[in-house]
């Protein structure tokens, strides 16, 4: 059997019956990034190591190749064409001291962000730095944190001209550890930066915040301790960061809420953790359809025998995409998919096949293209790896089409779809299209089937490499 793709039909196609579809569209081969006797790191997962815009892809991680574990570096890479190639590592920090946990945002008319924290002063501080020309240069390094505690585990977001950027905050009351959240935004892409806000306080135990913004809007997720154990609460701006609303407790039990990643599309926000209310670390999520101000129940994505944990979450459209670090196999990197809005989703799909541990995975989409990065040990040390699935995000636009078929047992992923979907067929057969007339418009042998006809209903046949019909399908 060979997959093979519908692409650019924007109607209605109809798809004939007995036809076997894919769990998901295609996950590309491994891609190895770091190649040196160090350990190359991502961060945890309430920030994203990878950044899709367009054609390019751009990667943070922080390394120990110019010195010993405690002289880690931030290291970036990019890729112009998808994916596919990768440049040169670029080394982003130089100083003797600890440089952990990057996260990276782009946005088309900001550029790209860079933010980590160092510990080069007293306390840990966050730093940052921004290309305007896609990587390929970079700006002088930035210190944007200036309590006189330890900043550490920042997130990052990018909307328009607007930057948002989170981290914890830590300080010491007599013999008392406090943790808060702090919130510092720019509105002129990273030039100058607002006041620092501090959003929420816990008790003895760092936040990891995630952000994710759209438009106007900023979604904050952290993790708290403040009960006694680890909850998730949330807090969201809808004038880029001038003004907040309160928070909200998304969970509420006896068990550990750790670490959450946020994403937004349009005006749905997503919420993902692990937790171990099931007694075993399983994927939780939830998603508010109003900007934040109501929340559905939590539901629990992965309740597997072995643990998950530190999933990334990724939105575009109706849309959602999941990665997290999982026992099943050795310890490998699973994805989770859902097509509409987070309400059904499709089957786990194991993504790597690495023979040790794999860590902290980062998840990112950009056009019809899925992205992720990690940390592995396959190679004896900790190394960066990336994948990607080049047909795994159903993009949306006016004239979108929606996969119909005839026998109610296929599942066509994605549905709907405009660029492609994707089905399983015989290296033997070929199809034959046609418009809603009955003309027939092209014949085909492989992949890329439709592409370039205009909008509109069409229908498939496939047909033997004899050349016998051996199924046609039927309009409703």
């Amino acid at each position: 059997m060979r997959l093979y793709k519908f692409v650019l039909i924007l109607g209605v196609l109809f798809l004939l019956p007995g036809f076997v579809l894919p769990t998901f569209a295609q996950w590309e081969p491994e891609r190895r990034l770091t190649f040196d006797d160090s350990t190359s790191f991502t961060s945890w997962n309430n920030a994203w190591s990878v950044a899709a815009q367009g054609d390019t892809v751009h990667a943070v991680w922080y390394d120990n190749r110019d010195g010993p574990m405690d002289n880690q570096e931030i290291y970036y890479k990019r890729s112009t064409d998808g994916g596919l190639t990768w440049g040169e590592d670029v080394r982003l920090t130089f100083n003797d001291a600890y440089s952990p946990y990057p996260a990276i945002a782009a946005s088309p008319q900001s550029g790209v962000h860079v933010i980590w924290y160092d510990a080069r002063n007293t306390y840990p501080k966050i730093y940052y730095r921004r290309s305007t020309d896609g990587g390929s240069t970079w700006s002088t390094e930035v210190q944007i944190s200036f309590r006189s505690a330890n900043s550490e585990y920042p997130s990052l977001a990018a909307s328009g001209n607007d930057v948002h950027a989170v981290w914890g905050n830590n300080w010491v009351n007599g013999s008392s550890m406090y943790y808060g959240v702090i919130y510092r935004g720019s509105t002129n892409g990273g030039t100058t930066w607002g006041t620092e806000l501090r959003l929420a306080d816990s008790t003895d135990r760092p936040p990891y915040p995630s952000v994710a913004a759209s438009g106007s809007a900023v979604h904050i997720a952290w993790k708290d301790h403040r009960d006694g154990n680890d909850e998730i609460y949330f807090r969201r701006s809808t004038d880029r960061g001038m003004t907040w609303m309160p928070e909200t407790r998304l969970t509420n039990d006896t068990a550990e809420s750790f670490i959450p990643s946020v994403a937004v599309s349009g005006s749905t926000v997503y919420v993902v953790w692990h937790d171990e209310r099931t007694g075993n670390a399983d994927i939780f999520f939830c998603r508010s359809s109003d900007g934040g101000a109501t929340w559905g129940p939590n539901t629990d994505l992965v309740n597997d025998a072995t643990a998950a944990y530190l999933p990334s979450v990724a939105a575009s459209g109706s849309n959602v995409h999941i990665a997290w670090d999982d026992g099943r196999y050795l310890g490998q990197i699973y994805y989770k998919h859902s097509s509409d809005g987070g309400l059904t989703w499709d089957a786990d799909t194991r993504i790597t096949s690495a023979t040790r541990g794999v860590y902290n995975p980062s998840i990112s989409v950009s056009g019809s293209t899925v992205h992720v990065l990690w940390s592995d040990f396959r190679d004896g040390n900790p190394e960066i790896y990336y994948t990607r699935n080049p047909t795994g995000n159903g993009v949306e636009n006016e004239g979108g089409a929606r996969l119909f078929v005839q026998d109610a047992g296929l599942k066509p992923h994605p549905n709907p779809f405009v660029f492609f979907t994707t089905i399983l067929h015989c290296e033997s057969q070929w199809f034959v299209l046609y418009d809603i007339s009955g003309r027939q418009v092209g014949t085909y042998k492989g992949d890329r089937i439709g592409e370039g006809l205009a909008p509109g209903v069409y229908f498939l046949r496939a047909e033997g490499g004899d050349g016998k019909p051996v199924r046609v399908v039927k309009v409703r």
